[in-house]
């Protein structure tokens, strides 16, 4: 591939394009030159894409936006990807940030891979990242698991699961459930929990804050302009507890297994699994839940 800043693209490729979250001057040089030479863009939203388009004074070929949503992606990409055998040149762009990242287009790189096309990436703006970058919580590792559900119980189900998860996670949220998820977040990981709240980001109205889960509950409802906007909740990871001679691996699957079942049988199917001692996965369980009080009659067992 011969993409720097001009226009020399490869036949037959795929390229994935980031885009600006808000502020356009975000759009890179080369992902300009990318978009202003492909044969195809295929776009979340059209009219997004035209007014980006027009912005930076890019002109497509007749024909040349297609759109690409999630109700009609599977359907389309076997044509685009044919485009594509003929020697075509396609961008895949969402409406705002890097394709893919909660927004269309896994389908067509998946049949796009799957039918031995060239995939490339024109790097750029990431909401997720950008939150966690700033958020001064730990970034060395972190889960990001997009939009949270929209049904309270459903989402205190998805806190659950990073109850004992050490990594920082990333969650979506819309303005017209930040609250209730707040509320639905100190329920379940506790008040004491920092979590970064950052919206409108690259935009003018640009906010973050961190602070434990309780107090930022407290902080977002004083003003009702912090319910505003779209939004990325960066939530800190657990504390680490020592693993009393538990190796990493078991560690990890007792961990996993510790969102859904009771210390006792988490203990007894992690042992199964790696071949480690059960006695220790069982004490580490219940240091891990906080509270092993259900499982004291299966404690001689573990």
């Amino acid at each position: 591939m011969n993409v720097s800043g001009d226009a020399s693209l490869e036949p037959g490729a795929l390229y994935v394009v980031a885009t600006p979250i808000g502020n356009l001057g975000d759009l890179s040089p080369r992902a300009q030159a990318v978009l202003g030479a492909v044969s195809r863009i295929a776009a979340e939203d059209t009219r997004t894409t035209s007014a980006l388009l027009a912005h930076f004074g890019i002109r497509t070929p007749p024909g040349g936006l297609v759109a690409l949503h999630d109700h009609n992606e599977t359907r389309i990409a076997e044509g685009l990807i044919r485009e594509l055998a003929d020697g075509a040149t396609l961008a895949v762009v969402s409406d705002a940030g890097t394709p893919l990242i909660s927004d269309p287009g896994y389908a067509l790189v998946r049949a796009a891979r799957a039918a031995g096309r060239a995939v490339y990436t024109v790097p750029g703006p990431c909401a997720a990242i950008a939150a966690l970058s700033v958020s001064g919580l730990p970034t060395d590792r972190f889960v990001f698991a997009g939009f949270l559900p929209a049904k309270s119980g459903a989402r205190r189900a998805a806190f659950e699961l990073i109850k004992a998860e050490p990594r920082t996670a990333i969650y979506y949220e819309s303005t017209h459930r930040i609250e209730d998820s707040l509320n639905d977040l100190v329920a379940v990981l506790g008040p004491e929990r920092r979590v970064c709240l950052a919206r409108e980001l690259t935009k003018r109205f640009e906010q973050s804050i961190t602070l434990p889960a309780a107090e930022l509950c407290v902080w977002q409802r004083e003003d009702p302009n912090r319910g505003r906007g779209e939004f990325v909740l960066i939530v800190e990871g657990a504390p680490e507890v020592a693993n009393d001679g538990a190796d990493p691996e078991a560690e990890r699957v007792l961990r996993l297994l510790l969102a859904e079942l009771p210390a006792s049988r988490a203990a007894r199917l992690a042992a199964e699994i790696t071949g480690a001692a059960k006695k220790p996965l069982y004490q580490l369980a219940l240091k891990i839940a906080g509270d092993g009080a259900g499982d004291r009659d299966d404690a001689e067992s573990a």
